[in-house]
Order: structure tokens, then sequence, then C-alpha cells
């Protein structure tokens, strides 16, 4: 198979249950790395730093934009949120599937960078279940849950951009979904030409 790895996007509004998917993902898989977003906002309990983002400073952040050090960003919620390019391109120089969990103001950009990234958006069952799974949170106040729902309809409108859309119904099939997407990707012909042509000519 091709050296290089596959860059994904994963998008999905706050509550679709992106980190409980992803780190059953990386458990099941040792090939799929998520790559570290950085953030501005708080850390909520139980998250630590350089695992779950790299919480700094709004000054920080905004440093690392001067010296164009960030493969994508974006203002959600009065926060920054964003990509460190250099790990990224690491992981896939050693052949690792590499998801980005970004929101949608920055998949366009990492399409335009990267040629072959491929975009999952991750969906609710319902908003009813998405308003249920915030709340259950009980780490923000109602102002910012109705925020969050008026973000998250704003979002899912966009879904149709993404190449592929997983409804996380269960985990389990979630996970299932994008393993089995991960794996039709890296054996597409466009990833495997060099493949190809390395058999060919030395039959």
């Amino acid at each position: 198979m091709s050296d290089n790895g596959v860059l994904i996007i994963l998008s999905g509004p706050s509550g679709s249950g992106k980190d409980t998917v992803l780190n059953r993902l990386v458990e099941a898989d040792e090939n799929v790395k998520v790559s570290v977003s950085m953030t501005t906002r708080e850390k909520r309990d139980g998250e630590i730093d350089g695992i779950h983002y790299y919480f700094v400073s709004r000054e920080y952040f905004e440093k690392k934009i001067s010296e164009n050090r960030m493969l994508e960003y974006a203002e959600y919620a009065k926060n920054y949120y964003g990509t460190p390019a250099e790990p990224v391109d690491e992981m896939l120089s050693r052949g690792k599937s590499v998801i980005l969990k970004i929101e949608v103001q920055g998949a366009e950009k990492i399409r335009n960078r990267y040629d072959n990234v491929i975009s999952i958006f991750l969906m609710p069952p319902s908003m009813r279940v998405l308003e249920e799974r915030l709340r259950g949170r009980g780490s923000e106040d109602e102002e910012t849950v109705q925020h969050r729902l008026f973000i998250a309809r704003e979002e899912i409108r966009r879904a149709y951009e993404y190449d592929y859309v997983v409804f996380n119904d269960t985990v389990e099939n979630a996970v299932n979904c994008i393993e089995a997407i991960i794996t039709a990707e890296r054996h597409k012909i466009d990833r495997n030409k060099n493949i190809i042509s390395e058999v060919i000519n030395n039959v």
C-alpha cells in the first residue's frame, strides 16, 4: 500500500460525539492518529493539556497565527481553535492516517492545502438527542447551550460540503463506518500509483 498516510477531516457540531468516536478509533488501530488542536478556551474537568488540546492564552495563539505556523484556525464561541502544521506533516510522512477534528470553517483551508484529503461529517441522530447531550455535560449555562444549538444548526447545513456523512446513533456504528472509509481510501488508485508502477517494473 501507499507509503503516505491518509489525511481525514472530521467535523460535527458540539455534542455530536467526536471525542468519544476518535478515542475508540485510536484504540482500535495504532496507525490512526488524531492531531492535537490548540485552543484558547478553558479546560473542562478531566481534560489534559497536550492530550485533548494544547490550552494556550489568546496572546500566544495570535502570535502563532502571525508566524504562519497554524495549519488552520477559527474563532468559535469567542475562543480560538486551530491546528499546528508540523505534527500533521510528520505523521503523514510515516504513513499514519491522521484525523483533524476541526470546525467547518477550517475544512476549506485544509482542502486547499493538501491533495487527497477526505472529509467526514459526524451527524447526531436528531437535534433532540444533541440537546440532551449538551445538557448532560452539566458544564455550561443555558445561554451557552442555546448558542451551541444555534451554531449546530448552521454547521449541519454545511454537511453537504463533505465527502461522507456518518450518523453517530451508536459509537460502535460510527467507528465501524469511519474505519471502512479509511480502508477504502487507502486502496484508491490515486494513492497507490507508485506501488502499481513498482510492481509493473519489477516483474
